[in-house]
């Protein structure tokens, strides 16, 4: 028992060293509950993944999990939908997940295995659900009563229920997808904060998700990084998302000069190192 304590700790402490290194690429955190990885791909012959789950809270927690859909909006948030849009393949008839449910106790951790099935007729394109691990809320045991010191006022207890879910992807056949910037701008906020504004825009049969990285390139030639942001998708069927990133302050760069290149490519860990689009932004 106690060698298996000590394997479940040192599995949640390198969870949580990965998490702290590469949050922003491959975890997803929220409340207590940490989740690596933070999507799930299956193509060419891939038929199982697994999910690590750790509890980083001081309380012993009990999390269900379903299936919902979600539509991506314009401005890159979700809603969520029950049938699809046109273009849209939802992948919840073609994977399964295993456990249900899952109790973590403080610092424990749990994987959540999720597997392919009945994907031999599936036409080529792209199919998406999400896995939704929603908090429940610990109930008092049966005949344990709140003790009554009032009778004449009226107590109303909130208690708050997370959720967060990751995304299933199913891909089936060749990518037809071209991705490209346009619409591409420099605003200056209240704050005196420079905020460059895009549209990604996707045309073909898969999604896109990667990272948007973006340097300042001085009169004289100096490149300087001044943004980076991880992670960014375009779902299917949308073919473009509005897009905006804080750029930094740096005494070297003036944003009334020189000229901003944007580059949107894949993660550096992906299977496949492409840039997917980029851009220059003359500055006046």
């Amino acid at each position: 028992m106690i060698k298996k304590q000590l394997l479940f700790k040192h599995f949640v402490f390198s969870l949580l060293l990965t998490y702290i290194f590469i949050s922003s690429t491959n975890a997803k955190a929220q409340g207590n509950l940490l989740i690596m990885p933070r999507r799930v791909v299956f193509e060419n012959t891939k038929r199982t993944q697994e999910l690590n789950l750790a509890n980083t809270g001081k309380d012993t927690a009990r999390y269900v999990i379903s299936v919902v859909q979600y539509r991506m909006k314009e401005d890159g948030n979700f809603e969520a939908i029950t049938e699809p849009d046109t273009g849209q393949n939802f992948a919840d008839k073609n994977f399964r997940f295993f456990p249900r449910n899952v109790v973590l106790a403080p610092n424990e951790a749990q994987v959540v295995k999720v597997q392919v099935t009945n994907t031999s007729q599936l036409k080529p394109g792209e199919y998406r659900s999400h896995l939704y691990f929603r908090a429940v809320p610990n109930e008092k045991p049966l005949g344990e009563k709140d003790t009554v010191k009032n009778t004449t006022t009226i107590t109303v207890k909130l208690t708050a229920v997370f959720g967060i879910s990751i995304p299933i992807i199913i891909r089936n056949g060749e990518s037809t997808t071209e991705t490209s910037l346009s619409d591409l701008s420099i605003q200056t906020e209240e704050n005196n904060k420079s905020v460059l504004k895009m549209t990604l825009n996707r045309t073909g049969n898969m999604s896109v998700y990667g990272d948007i990285k973006v340097t300042y390139i001085s009169p004289n030639g100096t490149v300087t990084p001044v943004g980076l942001v991880n992670g960014v998708s375009v779902y299917t069927p949308n073919t473009l998302r509005k897009f905006q990133l804080n750029l930094d302050a740096a005494p070297e760069v003036n944003y009334h000069t020189g000229k901003l290149h944007i580059i949107y490519a894949a993660q550096a860990d992906a299977p496949k190192q492409v840039k997917f689009a980029e851009g220059e932004l003359i500055l006046k």
